[in-house]
């Protein structure tokens, strides 16, 4: 959970990362909302999208500490704010970062895998920092308020697929503006995996052809994220064919990245399209 002497930072920037466009004018409004008062953003979409370096790179664009909380190991109510320790035989109270992060004007929050608590009744106190009053008592901290300008990033994975994972509350939902993230079009993917992990373009592109073909498989799509074609063009920058990158990272069956391969023998010579959306780095 961290320590009330962990540090609040600005994270690094990513030089590389692509955003529609009206999502990066969404965001610009929800700067300008965030000075009138302390603001919830939920992002959904599928995994390895770019969810949560979306997050962090608003708090980077934005010159602004993030502190990221994992929900998924909360078991209880009040557990993002301490807990009670025994040392030398005596019981103390000891502070996590959650109420030094909520009380820092400007603080990003990232909530990570909101719908994925060990107990569905560790989020009620997140209940009251998310509601309009911004504030919450806890019996060993007293009184604490939501400082000025804090934006609060919930992320979540939504699906039978994500073991773990529940269907957000309502009420909870309620609170929060909503985000979606999606799978970059093909010529965005295609530049993301030339520029980020150095592979040569006609590579890049293969790659996303591949995953592509592979996603929207009518009979057994899988999901491939763009963290994971990034594994890929990895491999293949230290020296692993293309398919051989597949075949260790997905435990994809020679046949079928074979039958893959075939189909589409002519298509990976032309560009992919885009899907409509204006891209830019954000």
């Amino acid at each position: 959970m961290g320590s009330d002497g962990d540090k609040l930072e600005i994270p690094a920037h990513d030089e590389n990362f692509f955003l529609p466009d009206n999502t990066v004018k969404n965001l610009d409004r929800i700067k300008k909302l965030a000075k009138r008062h302390p603001i919830n953003v939920l992002v959904a979409g599928k995994q390895g999208c770019g969810k949560s370096t979306m997050v962090r790179q608003f708090a980077s664009v934005n010159n602004r500490p993030l502190a990221t909380f994992q929900i998924g190991i909360l078991s209880e109510p009040g557990q993002l704010f301490g807990e009670h320790r025994l040392k030398g035989g005596e019981t103390f109270y000891q502070q996590f970062l959650f109420p030094k992060a909520i009380q820092t004007p400007g603080c990003v929050i990232h909530l990570e895998e909101i719908n994925r608590p060990e107990h569905p009744k560790a989020l009620n106190m997140l209940f009251s920092v998310l509601s309009d009053d911004r504030s919450v008592w806890t019996d060993e901290l007293g009184h604490i308020k939501v400082a000025d300008g804090v934006v609060f990033f919930a992320t979540l994975n939504e699906g039978d697929e994500f073991v773990g994972t529940e269907m957000l509350d309502a009420a909870l939902r309620d609170r929060f503006y909503v985000s979606l993230l999606d799978y970059l079009p093909s010529d965005i993917e295609t530049k993301v995996l030339n520029l980020k992990a150095g592979v040569d373009e006609a590579n890049a592109l293969t790659i996303v052809n591949i995953a592509n073909k592979l996603r929207n498989n009518s009979q057994e799509p899988m999901i491939i994220s763009t963290r994971h074609t990034l594994m890929i063009a990895e491999m293949v920058g230290v020296g692993a064919s293309v398919k051989e990158a597949f075949i260790n990272s997905l435990q994809l069956s020679n046949d079928i990245l074979e039958s893959v391969l075939l189909s589409l023998h002519v298509e990976m010579r032309i560009k992919g399209a885009g899907n409509g959306k204006e891209y830019r780095l954000y």
